[in-house]
């Protein structure tokens, strides 16, 4: 699997360099979603701008990233997605779950919203 991670204090950057998430890349993806997790990342942003073509088993790895982060009172969020696979989020009703956004620079403001928001809820606490 060919994947660049641009790790940042806030949230971590994959970039995935497949053009198929299938049975093949889904479990390396999710091993290091989970290595990314435990290094205490709690906000992913995945960028799939080169994925062409999905099924249930890339569906699967995208809802441990969801998971893992949510654990963690962190976001999972999907970027750069392409119709063909917008379509399969959307008819397995992923898209109620997962966070999707249009660029790389929308998930990033998305992260300091949520860090922002947080830390207000600890201050009023």
């Amino acid at each position: 699997m060919k994947f660049t991670i641009d790790k940042h204090e806030k949230y971590v950057l994959v970039k995935l360099e497949e053009n198929k998430l299938n049975s093949l890349v889904s479990p390396k993806l999710k091993s290091e979603l989970i290595l990314t997790n435990t290094e205490g990342q709690r906000n992913i942003i995945l960028d799939m701008t080169e994925v062409k073509y999905a099924d249930s088993s890339g569906l699967s790895s995208l809802l441990v990233g969801h998971r893992l982060c949510k654990n963690a009172e962190g976001v999972f969020i999907l970027t750069g997605i392409n119709d063909a696979v917008s379509r399969l989020i959307t008819i397995s009703q992923l898209d109620n779950v997962i966070t999707i956004v249009p660029s790389v620079e929308e998930a990033i403001d998305l992260i300091f919203m949520e860090e922002i928001e947080k830390e207000l809820k600890k201050e009023s606490n």
